[in-house]
């Protein structure tokens, strides 16, 4: 385990990089499935050892190729230099004016392979990820002791998803290097349109609704802006689990099936979801709910090739909810089998257009993901699949970076959970988790023998 190691992040400075080419101000309206998506920010980190590099290159010339290849990627991905403004219905919308992106230079007194990655509440938050203060990208660049360098990015959630994101961090890295775009972004919100018809299925309004109808926190707690749900007293982790682990969970989620082949994401899903309940009190009618966050492109796939493309927030959360008791009680292939079952919900192209018409029918009022809001005396958790992160393709020209994460403690009433690919690409999986402490306790007493802490060992590695 890392020792307690205090450092000092220093901000050299700080500058406004706009997109390389001119653009006429215009306002882009924020998708059905945009309005879904509450006030919260999402950030990614990457970084590169350099310990043992192979070029010249010193922090200022690394920090100039980063700003001159954003202001370049900028052109094709001008909503992240504009900024979100409302409209006369009180709703956000992207005014797309090339304000910029906040460039952050920053320097801290510590080697990339003493940062104690396990607690990223004391060594990422506030200190390499950057808070997005104007605009909705922020950007930070900090160099490290002995060559190390860590660049970082904070997103609006409300303005794009994690595809979206990791779509701008591949074009990002290939402008680089000069490279073309391997997939320029679509900006089409006609393939997000509602239906003249509307209509959507009864299990549309079993998982989400409307923010009014929730009850407002009690007095003594703070809230998330206006948005009626209270900040969570929730902590982060992050750890790693060896492929072996992966591929051990998957084959006890299939013993004895018959049926669909179970996924590794549905039998890690099953796997967090019997953890989480083992802390829970199995008494009465005691329930856990489990959340698996849906990428509805695949789904939509008809509209196009475009929508492969489509730069926004295209999600959906399905979720399902057992008694205590059962998840205690019952094997991992029976957890798993249930995941399967509440997840077919949502993996239609009918759910996802379904959801469209359902904001539609309340536009203004505002909808949120119940689980998102879930109730505070309920253990919930909710897991999205991280596999595409693009750790692998981050190179802006001095090499992969040695270890990268997403960091989203992202203030819901339920836990998140983010699985995505080792920098190895050996079939190893790195695990951002956000939960309350008690259920962090379990995951490190009940799950030991699969989630691993994030070691100064286990950097030392991915750099050799």
């Amino acid at each position: 385990m890392h020792a307690k190691l205090d450092f000092v992040v220093k901000v050299s400075r700080t500058e406004v990089v706009a997109a390389a080419l001119p653009m006429q101000d215009h306002l882009l309206p924020l998708s059905n499935l945009d309005l879904l998506l509450p006030p919260v920010d999402f950030g990614v980190f990457f970084c590169y050892d350099n310990s043992n590099r192979r070029h010249e290159l010193t922090f200022d010339h690394m920090v100039g190729f980063l700003k001159n290849s954003l202001a370049q990627t900028l052109v094709s991905y001008y909503p992240f230099a504009g900024e979100l403004v409302k409209n006369g219905a009180g709703e956000p919308e992207l005014l797309c004016n090339n304000g910029g992106v906040d460039f952050v230079e920053a320097s801290a007194d510590v080697e990339f392979k003493d940062l104690d990655f396990h607690n990223p509440d004391d060594t990422v938050e506030g200190k390499l990820v950057p808070a997005r203060k104007h605009g909705v990208l922020a950007v930070q660049a900090t160099q490290l002791k002995n060559g190390g360098l860590v660049v970082a990015c904070t997103f609006s959630h409300q303005v794009a998803d994690a595809y979206s994101a990791n779509m701008f961090l591949v074009s990002w890295a290939e402008t680089a290097q000069s490279k073309p775009l391997s997939r320029p972004p679509s900006f089409r919100r006609s393939l997000l349109l509602p239906r003249l018809s509307g209509g959507y299925h009864q299990s549309v309004d079993d998982m989400y609704v409307n923010v009014s109808s929730i009850p407002p926190p009690p007095e003594n707690q703070t809230q998330d802006n206006d948005d009626r749900l209270p900040a969570a007293a929730a902590m982060s982790r992050i750890y790693y689990i060896k492929a072996d682990q992966v591929n051990e969970l998957q084959a006890q989620a299939n013993v004895d099936n018959s049926e669909t082949r179970r996924t590794k994401m549905e039998a890690f899903c099953a796997f967090i979801w019997k953890t989480i309940a083992s802390g829970e009190d199995s008494a009465g009618d005691n329930h856990c709910r489990l959340g698996v966050v849906v990428d509805g492109r695949n789904r939509l796939i008809d509209d196009g090739d475009e929508i492969e493309s489509y730069f926004g927030n295209v999600l959906s959360i399905p979720f399902g909810e057992k008694k205590i008791a059962e998840l205690i009680g019952k094997p991992l292939k029976w957890a798993a089998r249930e995941v399967h079952a509440f997840l077919q919900a949502a993996v239609t192209r009918e759910h996802f257009l379904g959801l469209i018409d359902w904001v539609e029918e309340r536009r203004p009022e505002k909808g949120v993901s119940r689980i998102y809001a879930a109730a505070e005396e309920e253990a919930a958790v909710v897991v999205s699949s991280g596999q595409r992160f693009p750790v692998r393709e981050m190179d802006y020209g001095w090499g992969n970076p040695a270890f990268g994460s997403y960091h989203f403690p992202w203030g819901g009433k339920s836990g998140y959970v983010m699985p995505m690919p080792s920098p190895n690409g050996n079939g190893d999986w790195i695990v951002y988790i956000h939960l309350m402490k008690a259920q962090l306790d379990l995951i490190e007493s009940n799950a030991a023998r699969v989630f691993n802490p994030i070691t100064r060992d286990y950097l030392l590695s991915l750099t050799n």
